[in-house]
């Protein structure tokens, strides 16, 4: 029972709370400066040091004890994917860095996953689409991800894998039988240069959960995250706690890392590995895999053409009343780590400490070799740790030359977007601003401008270098009576189209409102669902849309929409891609429900689980429908 209870806490720190760990302020600060350079792991005795180390201040810290006992209770400018070209490709957010998605083409044919299948579609007539060949995958693996260059396409996704017993030892069984599967991050490489007949070239794996995928100048790069059950040393001395890997082309089973791969990075003291692993696509089945572990955490993720950088959070104890709650995480602080590549080389440079928390890779830039960043302190909900915004900006070695602080209190991040020497932020709790802040000068950024408007957007984009594009939702103030704070009401999905060219003076020129509340899209969560034409101006994205009913949002059509955008006419919707409205249906259909939209020439594809319909690009009309 003990050894179940054990487990058990440690499944749900370290998989629920990500870090696992809080630190008081003190504790961090004492870690930074006795470790400021990467250590490199020698032996079993000191990895396994670490984790006793990790164990101990666990055990001795507040928070821990109090969360266990409730569980004993219970650039960058966009590329936009060419846009413009013959075909389209993934909306990444580096120009030159691919990025994997769910969808993939060549101009020629649609590849893309359907369950535990991908599709491969024939598109060349694309009043004649045909499939040519369904790639099954092996039981136990669920893609998620797709990459394809020239003839490469690759297949990332999770597999079940059982760690290799090394020793007949009971205790070590029976450990297993209580946490069996350890999920491990596989990509499979298949030549598609006849797309009618792909072929397997290899396998290869890291143990742990996806962070990311890219794709840079033929090396694809992959980060995961491991959570290695550390706790057991308490109740087995035959723990492996070092990462596996796997390569079809060396062995058949998975292997754990070599010591001399893994090195902790500085100011960690997480029970948690970032696994770094590259690889040169150009010949995929001879060249080799090389494989890096670092004891730390990985949130989220940034890369340009030159370097890498993930984020770890940092938690510490509030000054609040606030903190005495335990779904209360206290203040949160961001640890930013940075590492150079040369091809399938990667090297730690250096790490800094920002005040504040990182939203997501879009709160993040790197230009003329400068680190940018956005973040939020703080909790709107904490009157006694109010939230505030950051900007910070970062020298190659990661010391901070510029920044500012202290801007929009008591609202938090909700989009930004970093362009050349501008950056775009916006804000949210009543209303939304849209911040204009000039990165010109890195030792002294400034804000040029701000404009408040209803709603918030989630996601912004760039149609030229004077106009955004923001994706969000529209907002309903209601006015609390006695005293009482007011109440923010969300309604439905919203598009706005920022002007900048007079920096001091944002503007939004047009907006349209779709829906009611519960009306969501896919591009608000994910910029991979926007559909961008840049030669035709096009912008469009899958949308599920919902109307006020009696007591709740009621479900009305889900489909897709396409809308011409400049800033001379505004915003006009071109093409309705929406299912007739059926009084019957309640909910979407996840077979049929649109996730992404692309483009060959002059026909338009729209792609769900399970079918892909052809329109033509300018009269939007359907020509065809192919169901898998």
């Amino acid at each position: 029972m003990k050894r179940w209870l054990i487990t058990v806490i440690g499944l749900v720190l370290t998989v629920g709370l990500a870090s696992a760990f809080y630190f008081t302020k003190s504790e961090v600060s004492a870690e930074k400066r006795v470790d400021q350079e990467l250590r490199m792991v020698k032996s079993k005795e000191e990895l396994e040091a670490y984790f006793k180390k990790v164990m101990k201040l666990q055990k001795n810290n507040r928070q821990w004890e109090e969360t266990a006992e409730s569980v004993t209770t219970m650039d960058s400018k966009s590329s936009s994917g060419v846009q413009g070209g013959d075909y389209s490709t993934t909306n990444n957010q580096v120009e030159g860095v691919d990025e994997a998605d769910i969808v993939k083409t060549n101009g020629t044919h649609i590849f893309t996953i359907s369950e535990n299948k991908i599709v491969v579609v024939d598109v060349k007539a694309p009043s004649k689409m045909k499939e040519v060949a369904k790639i099954q995958l092996t039981e136990g693996f669920y893609p998620a991800q797709l990459l394809l260059k020239d003839q490469t396409l690759m297949i990332i996704g999770q597999k079940n894998a059982i760690r290799p017993l090394e020793a007949e030892d009971t205790q070590v069984i029976m450990d297993r039988m209580i946490a069996p599967m350890d999920s491990m991050t596989t990509v499979y490489f298949y030549d598609v240069s006849n797309p009618a007949k792909p072929k397997l070239l290899r396998e290869i794996a890291t143990e742990g959960y996806m962070n990311g995928a890219r794709l840079t100048n033929n090396i694809l790069y992959y980060v995961t995250t491991v959570y290695p059950k550390f706790w057991i040393m308490e109740e087995s001395e035959n723990v492996e706690l070092r990462p596996y890997t796997y390569d079809s082309k060396l062995d058949d089973v998975a292997k754990p890392m070599n010591y001399n791969n893994i090195s902790i990075l500085p100011s960690s003291m997480e029970g948690n590995y970032s696994i770094i692993s590259a690889i040169d696509i150009t010949n995929p089945v001879k060249n080799e895999v090389t494989t890096k572990g670092y004891l730390g955490g990985s949130e989220q993720l940034y890369m340009s053409k030159d370097n890498l950088y993930l984020t770890s959070t940092i938690y510490k104890q509030s000054n609040s009343n606030a903190k005495k709650m335990i779904w209360n995480p206290g203040l949160m602080d961001t640890q930013v780590f940075k590492f150079a590549l040369n091809k399938t080389s990667v090297s730690f440079v250096a790490s800094s400490q920002l005040t504040g928390t990182i939203l997501n890779q879009f709160s993040m830039d790197e230009h003329d070799g400068y680190f940018r960043a956005v973040t939020t302190k703080g909790n709107s909900w904490d009157e006694n740790d109010v939230s505030e915004n950051n900007l910070f900006i970062l020298d190659k070695g990661m010391k901070t030359v510029g920044s500012l602080t202290g801007l929009a209190k008591d609202e938090r991040i909700y989009s930004a977007k970093f362009m050349g020497e501008r950056a775009y932020m916006v804000t949210f709790k009543e209303t939304d601003p849209l911040f204009v802040i000039d990165v010109a000068t890195p030792s002294a950024p400034k804000v040029l401008g701000e404009l408040k408007i209803p709603g918030f957007s989630n996601y912004l984009h760039p149609i030229d270098e004077n106009h955004l594009i923001g994706f969000g939702y529209e907002t309903r103030v209601e006015t609390g009576s006695g005293g009482k704070e007011p109440l923010i009401l969300t309604e439905g999905m919203k598009i706005s189209l920022f002007d900048v060219s007079e920096l001091a003076k944002p503007k939004e020129l047009d907006t349209e409102v779709i829906g009611d509340r519960g009306t969501y899209s896919p591009i608000q969560y994910d910029h991979h669902a926007l559909f961008e034409h840049r030669t035709k101006k096009l912008y469009g994205f899958p949308i599920s849309i919902y109307e006020d009913g009696k007591e709740y949002a009621e479900f009305k059509q889900d489909g897709a929409l396409v809308y011409e955008i400049t800033p001379e006419k505004g915003i006009i919707l071109k093409g309705n891609l929406l299912n007739p409205e059926n009084p019957d249906q309640q909910y979407e259909d996840w077979e049929s429900s649109i996730q992404r939209m692309i483009y060959v020439k002059d026909s338009l594809f729209t792609i769900a689980m399970k079918e892909i319909k052809s329109y033509n690009i300018n009269s939007f009309k359907q020509m065809s429908k192919i169901s898998y």
